[in-house]
């Protein structure tokens, strides 16, 4: 059981609560629900006009201009009039056009997957070469559909098997480039690689070398092999790249009894079942041999997309926990400011704050990102919050609570949270820093789990649709104070949504404001029924200055839409279509779907995306 806040009143209460406070967060509950009903007060429409990033750059002026898509189930990726997509980077493409094709039976060697595109596309970034016109793109691989990635299945697993699994996992880093017909494609390049769970990696920071970090191949707990469950990124100020591990547990094999319950293993997910069966070739996913392998894992990793043959960095200062995303800002004396979720039911959003200004330490040599304070937030119900040092010889951080030092904290970061009284969220997954706000929103995707009790963070029981949360630290990323706000409760009307019934959605998971400052929102999960059917997941646009919200995308069945960044001059968008077609079978792989290729002897694929307008305009404008 995870620490609980005491029962709240009903939601209606608590959002009346918010609206009486008038909240001093432009785009909060208290203006974005009535904006989006069309009964905000002209004092709210007044500060939603206040905010945004666009406000910066000129006359207030609408931000969305396209007309919304239809919600739908068809077996394809709907966008607006005016606009067409390229499939760009799907599963099996190789890295550079001169790699290894893409074998529709997924009959491809281990070797050549090291090569070409892994599996089920997540976060990603573009970092400009030539300006808009061509980029390394960074794309990460969380996970693989082991029935479709290999000929056959799941069956008959052998060494190749985990091989080639592991070569599908990781971070691929592509040059793209556009022609000059505006089609993009990719280039012969330099910088191409891929880092897999094969790839040699360093673990920095205060965990670098402890004991619970050593292991039979290192005896020195420094060095480890690859990356794994990739799931959401961010691009840090000095340009390099986060990759963040996150559902890890999964993939370590205990023995026929599970963790004890309250024990690290369990808190961590660590059961007596592992879907991928690693394990039974490669000891070191077997916890009986290697009882340490999983704790060099769950960590935000930092790779640099600019030196091919740098090592990935396992940066331990941030904690460990299944990372979401996670997003840097500079903070008033120009240090490192990190913000993470954890994505689980009942667990913690972070926020780690750098020792020293960024120019100082990487001028000695050393990381922005190795020494500094790792934070957890804590909600009350009166709206304000506050973020909760994870330092040992804190309260419940001492030995005698069970934490040696601080590498075992940062080890075990979802415990010390716990002893420090955070509170538990509703998944806390992906979150975006608002352009000329500074304000921090984040995605609570779903929890049906939570039955018996609420808090004011986390409003609704068997909160199957999800909420999007927005903290204010009064444009100091370092406070440790922070005002909150529900900015918006997704799902339909029955569930107390505040988005239009037209615009309806579920389970927001990705989340990004582009340099204009549309809030994009790309789900994962239950989405509201219509006409008695369930629907794909989708990607939205809104304009939290007006509190106007559009359906964007709607992508192919079974998919999660996830991924998302643009060039420069925003007139390219890439965003990840992952694992469509996911219930397909190795006798009818394409049950779910056959997207992209509509091959009749194929199978689908995650994907990267490229969006254009037809008229060569910004995304979304």
């Amino acid at each position: 059981m995870h620490p609980e806040t005491p029962n709240t009143p009903p939601l209606s209460e608590l959002a009346e609560r918010r609206l009486s406070r008038r909240t001093a967060m432009a785009g909060g509950l208290a203006t974005a629900a009535g904006a989006f009903f069309g009964t905000a007060a002209p004092a709210a429409a007044d500060a939603l006009g206040g905010a945004g990033g666009a406000a910066a750059h000129g006359p207030r002026r609408r931000l969305l201009g396209f007309e919304p898509v239809e919600p739908g189930v068809a077996d394809e990726v709907v966008l607006p009039d005016g606009y067409e997509y390229h499939v760009l980077f799907p599963w099996g493409h190789p890295i550079v056009p001169s790699g290894p094709a893409f074998s529709e039976d997924a009959g491809n060697s281990a070797a050549d997957q090291a090569r070409q595109a892994g599996d089920h596309h997540d976060g990603m970034w573009y970092f400009p070469l030539r300006g808009s016109r061509s980029g390394l793109l960074c794309v990460n691989h969380e996970a693989t559909t082991e029935r479709l990635l290999h000929t056959g299945g799941e069956a008959d697993w052998t060494p190749e098997k985990t091989a080639k699994s592991m070569a599908a996992h990781g971070v691929s880093v592509i040059e793209v480039e556009q022609g000059r017909r505006g089609e993009w494609r990719l280039a012969e390049s330099r910088y191409a690689r891929r880092v897999t769970m094969s790839t040699p990696a360093e673990i920095t920071g205060p965990a670098a070398g402890h004991a619970l970090m050593r292991t039979g191949a290192d005896p020195e707990g420094v060095r480890v092999l690859g990356t794994l469950n990739n799931c959401a990124s961010g691009p840090t100020p000095w340009h390099t790249y986060l990759t963040c591990e996150e559902t890890t547990n999964k993939y370590f094999y205990p023995g026929e009894e599970a963790p004890p319950a309250g024990s690290p293993q369990e808190r961590y997910g660590i059961g007596s079942e592992s879907p991928y069966p690693w394990y039974t070739t490669d000891e070191r996913f077997d916890m009986r041999a290697e009882p340490n392998e999983y704790l060099r894992f769950g960590w935000v990793v930092e790779v640099d997309p600019f030196d091919p043959e740098s090592a990935p960095k396992k940066r331990t200062a941030l904690g460990r926990m299944e990372h979401e995303n996670a997003v840097v800002v500079r903070g008033r004396r120009g240090e490192a400011v990190v913000y993470m979720g954890d994505d689980s039911q009942f667990d913690y959003f972070y926020k780690f704050v750098g020792a020293e200004p960024i120019g100082r330490a990487r001028a000695h040599g050393r990381s922005p990102l190795d020494e500094g304070t790792l934070y957890v937030a804590r909600f009350e119900e009166d709206g304000s919050g506050a973020w909760l040092p994870l330092v040992h010889g804190g309260p419940g951080l001492t030995e005698a609570d069970g934490f040696a030092d601080q590498a075992e904290v940062l080890v075990y970061t979802r415990l010390a949270a716990d002893a420090a009284g955070a509170t538990p969220m509703d998944r806390p997954e992906w979150c975006t820093v608002q352009p000329g706000t500074g304000a921090v929103f984040f995605t609570c995707t779903n929890n049906t789990a939570r039955t018996e009790t609420v808090n004011p963070a986390n409003p609704r029981l068997d909160n199957r649709y999800g909420h999007i949360m927005k903290i204010d630290e009064h444009r100091d990323p370092a406070a440790e104070k922070f005002d909150w706000d529900v900015f918006l409760l997704a799902g339909d009307e029955a569930s107390g949504a505040t988005v239009p019934p037209d615009q309806a959605f579920g389970s927001p998971d990705g989340l990004w404001f582009d340099a204009d400052g549309r809030l994009w929102i790309q789900t994962d999960g239950t989405q509201p029924q219509v006409d008695g059917a369930d629907q794909n997941n989708q990607m939205l646009a809104a304009d939290t200055r007006r509190g106007d919200i559009r359906r964007f995308l709607v992508g192919p069945p079974d998919c999660e839409i996830t991924g998302i960044t643009a060039t420069p001059d925003g007139r390219s968008l890439f965003v990840n279509i992952q694992h469509p077609g996911d219930s397909g079978t190795p006798e009818d792989p394409r049950a779910g779907s056959n997207w992209p290729d509509f091959s009749r002897t194929g199978r689908p694929r995650s994907a990267t995306i490229v969006i254009t307008r037809e008229d060569g305009g910004v995304i979304g404008g």
